[in-house]
């Protein structure tokens, strides 16, 4: 499959939509765990980073250019730790991108494995700590799995997302180890993490966007 930087902008894009859309559901997550402002965080980073979308990158066509304008304005406008994060999944992962303005399978592999490997670098956590990294890991895992027995990313990203749904899921019934929820106890167990159900509802926003380019 191909990806232009044109459908990478518009990925982005759709995600700052869906965000807006699921905005109250994280924060009703986070309410439950911790501090009920995930939602307004992701918005926060989001819409700066559609700022840019719509005025510096607009006619950028360099998707390694466009993936760091886009972890930077993250962490630029995202004081809490989710802010680190992001930023460095989407820098890690520009390394994949650099000078293309089209994208091949073997790239939009890379890109992923660096974006949650850098994401677990900064961040420290483990699968099971009640984290995003629940979902990322199986998703990387999966990815690395299937791309390496078929080549084919987008059937390869497919079940790295099922993958992510399922480890997302998992949170629910995960005792809270970082941050400010640990100190729930056993009052943490039974609501999903909001941080995996945003990033799960990242990568899924991204197989629906290359979905539909290539339908398009």
């Amino acid at each position: 499959m191909k990806m232009t930087a044109e459908d990478l902008k518009t990925f982005l894009k759709n995600v700052v939509v869906m965000i807006e859309e699921q905005k109250e559901y994280l924060c009703e997550l986070d309410r439950k765990l911790g501090d009920g402002d995930h939602g307004v965080t992701m918005s926060i980073g989001w819409q700066a980073v559609n700022e840019k979308l719509e005025a510096e990158l607009k006619d950028e066509q360099d998707c390694g250019k466009i993936c760091i304008t886009t972890g930077r304005t993250f962490l630029s406008a995202v004081g809490s730790s989710v802010g680190p994060l992001y930023a460095t999944g989407f820098m890690r992962g520009a390394k994949a991108f650099q000078g293309k303005s089209e994208l091949t399978d073997v790239e939009l592999k890379d890109f992923w494995v660096a974006f949650v490997e850098g994401i677990k670098e900064r961040g420290k956590a483990e699968v099971g700590d009640k984290t995003m990294i629940d979902t990322l890991q199986p998703t990387l895992e999966s990815l690395q799995t299937n791309f390496e027995k078929s080549n084919d990313f987008l059937a390869a990203f497919s079940e790295a997302v099922i993958a992510a749904e399922q480890g997302m899921e998992s949170t629910k019934e995960m005792l809270s180890k970082r941050g400010r929820s640990s100190r729930l106890g056993e009052r943490s167990l039974g609501t999903k993490d909001p941080g995996a159900t945003s990033a799960y509802l990242i990568l899924d926003t991204f197989l629906t966007t290359i979905k539909s380019a290539q339908v398009a």
